[in-house]
């Protein structure tokens, strides 16, 4: 004891010699039986700051010792961080899973201030995690995330559970169990960002172009923003021919192409479905709104192969820009570009571009409140159906083509080509088939025969086609609940929905040829197949498109490829029906090159379901051949 007497006096007259304003001097020691002694020495100064004498203090801290020690032992097992603070934020000690967190040694840190561990600049003398429990209070308080200051400089994300203890002398300590919660962020920043990225092509999605279009709309350039909407024609095709993996492909391809080639300051996004978007900062970096616009047109159209495939692409563009004057949200915009791009598909040919006027917005808000009113029509049975003959040169009802109508309450019979379209973009052509397809074979069930015979009733389909897996499934449930047989049905396809059928669909409807389904391809010569793949499809007759009926007479390029279709199929052994013929003149045209059967409004028009029997009743139509002395 006289040893460490004398080694605190000596130490603290040195401290004084160096001019050090309040030396003091701390010491343990030890004595038998394991106690153990704080020693703390430092001058007393007069009220003149002369110094006057040494004060020293001894304490007994065996008891702080010991529980300290356990404490130690106890921390060196917790896999986390965990710290012991006094009164004034100071760390007393810490456990190994602290010092591994925060790359720092435990002589480091024991004295240290917590201050020195924020990263965040606090409001008062503690940092804003560390703050008074009120009295009573049993569990302290959780900070769930907070970033700490590593020894290096970095930051760590962690969560904090703080306690107040109180120690052996009366003091208030914190109990701090630290934990590491980076890689919970990085779990929780990949799942906010995962709703913002299209999951299939990475581009970011309508959330995150909202989002982006937002910011823009509020920075200073807002009016040279531009938004274009792509959306590809007939996508459909490649998901019914080619398969649902083919389309993905596509996209993918696509997605890439824009990230790759699109101008700095523009971001493409994809919406949904097939349709793309592209948002400019500052469309005068580009030349303008217009010359944008026909940059994304040139990106989407292409022809890349899928599936070893050669595929021809275009898109139909939408432009839209803020209006100078007014408010106009992102919402707002996105929307008006998508319009401008419906109006595109419905005015213009393949790889139009449409902008976003007055008109096309109405046009748009009008569809939208169409689509809801045709989704619940369908549910309700508010559509009817309608049959036009078939006839053969002379006059017997071979089959009849069920036409869908849609008498609506207020806005009285809408044409189908106002609601075909709305079903076709808003998703709703399947589900409009399926009703086509059940009420037809139930009402053509209930038909009389017609020269000995019951016609067949033909079904065009457009959602419900071959290549979905459920097809044949479908098919075979509306025929069974309709009781209509087999051999009386004939489902349309249009020839775009044909091109590379899969093997399982070509299965699909060989096995509903086996039962006596018959297949027509319609408006054969319109799309993108030859006349030799017929010999690929299961399909008894090609449908001659009304394009190429009109002119027949006088137009020598109609008259060729009507012949052309004629020869081909009978070369394959399938008959042929020309649609849209209206006059005499194009009968016997159509006849003399061989065709087999005839629709359009010459020899009836479409008739309401109650008015089929009584036509089949009353025998032949009268067609020109019939009449011909």
């Amino acid at each position: 004891a006289a040893d460490l007497e004398r080694r605190q006096i000596e130490a603290l007259w040195a401290a004084l010699q160096a001019g050090v304003a309040n030396p003091d001097d701390h010491a343990e020691l030890h004595l038998p039986g394991d106690v153990l002694l704080s020693c703390r020495a430092e001058v007393e100064r007069a009220p003149d700051g002369a110094p006057v004498r040494i004060v020293g203090v001894v304490r007994d801290v065996t008891t702080t010792h010991l529980g300290l020690q356990r404490f130690a032992d106890l921390m060196t097992l917790m896999p986390d961080g965990v710290a012991l603070l006094d009164a004034s934020g100071r760390i007393v000690e810490v456990n190994p899973g602290l010092c591994a967190l925060l790359g720092a040694y435990p002589e480091q840190l024991r004295g240290m201030s917590a201050l020195a561990l924020a990263a965040e600049l606090p409001m008062d003398g503690l940092p804003n995690w560390l703050r008074s429990v009120p009295p009573g209070a049993q569990y302290g308080y959780r900070v769930e995330s907070v970033p700490l200051m590593r020894a290096d400089g970095t930051t760590v994300w962690c969560e904090l559970d703080i306690a107040v203890t109180p120690a052996d002398d009366g003091e208030t300590q914190w109990l701090m169990v630290v934990s590491d919660v980076s890689e919970r962020r990085r779990a929780a920043e990949l799942l906010r960002r995962a709703g913002l990225v299209d999951e299939l092509t990475r581009l970011p999605n309508r959330a995150a172009c909202l989002d982006l279009i937002d910011r823009m709309l509020a920075g200073p350039e807002r009016d040279r923003v531009a938004v274009v909407c792509g959306g590809l024609d007939d996508f459909q095709r490649i998901n019914a021919s080619l398969g649902h993996e083919a389309g993905d492909d596509l996209l993918v391809t696509l997605a890439g192409r824009l990230q790759r080639d699109l101008p700095v300051g523009c971001n493409p996004a994809r919406l949904s479905g097939d349709e793309f978007v592209v948002i400019c900062a500052d469309h005068a970096e580009v030349g303008g709104p217009d010359q944008l616009a026909s940059l994304v047109a040139d990106l989407l159209r292409t022809e890349i192969t899928v599936h070893g495939r050669p595929v021809h692409m275009t898109a139909s563009v939408g432009l839209a820009t803020p209006v100078p004057s007014g408010d106009v949200r992102a919402a707002d915009l996105l929307r008006f570009a998508e319009a401008a791009m419906l109006d595109a598909k419905r005015t213009q040919r393949r790889g139009g571009i449409a902008v976003a006027t007055d008109g096309v917005v109405r046009l748009a808000t009008h569809a939208l409140e169409l689509e809801a009113e045709l989704q619940a029509a369908i549910v309700a049975g508010g559509l009817v159906l309608e049959y036009q003959p078939v006839v053969g040169p002379d006059g017997r009802v071979l089959s009849l083509e069920a036409l869908v109508r849609w008498p609506h309450p207020e806005r009285g019979m809408i044409p189908p080509g106002d609601f075909l379209p709305v079903a076709q973009r808003s998703g709703l052509l399947r589900e409009l088939d399926l009703w086509v397809l059940r009420t037809a074979a139930a009402e053509a069930a209930t038909w009389p025969e017609h020269e000995g015979v019951v016609p067949a009733v033909a079904v065009n389909l457009a959602g419900l086609l071959p290549g979905e897996v459920d097809f044949a499934a479908e098919v075979g449930e509306a025929v069974r609940l309709g009781g209509l047989p087999w051999d009386r049905l004939v489902l349309e396809l249009v020839e775009t929905s044909l091109v590379a059928l899969p093997p399982h669909a070509l299965a699909a409807m060989a096995c509903l040829a086996e039962r006596g389904v018959r297949f027509a391809v319609d408006d054969f010569g319109t799309g993108y197949s030859s006349l030799a793949r017929l010999k690929e499809l299961p399909a008894q007759t090609v449908k001659i498109d009304r394009a190429f009926v009109t002119g027949i007479a006088d137009d020598p390029v109609d008259f060729a490829v009507a012949r052309a279709v004629v020869d081909m199929a009978r070369a394959m052994g399938r008959s042929t029906v020309a649609e849209g013929v209206e006059t005499a003149e194009q009968f016997h045209v159509l006849r003399g090159i061989g065709v087999d059967a005839y629709q359009g409004w010459l020899f009836s028009r479409p008739l309401h379901a109650d008015k089929v029997s009584a036509l089949l009743e009353a025998g032949r139509l009268e067609t020109p051949a019939a009449t011909q002395p």
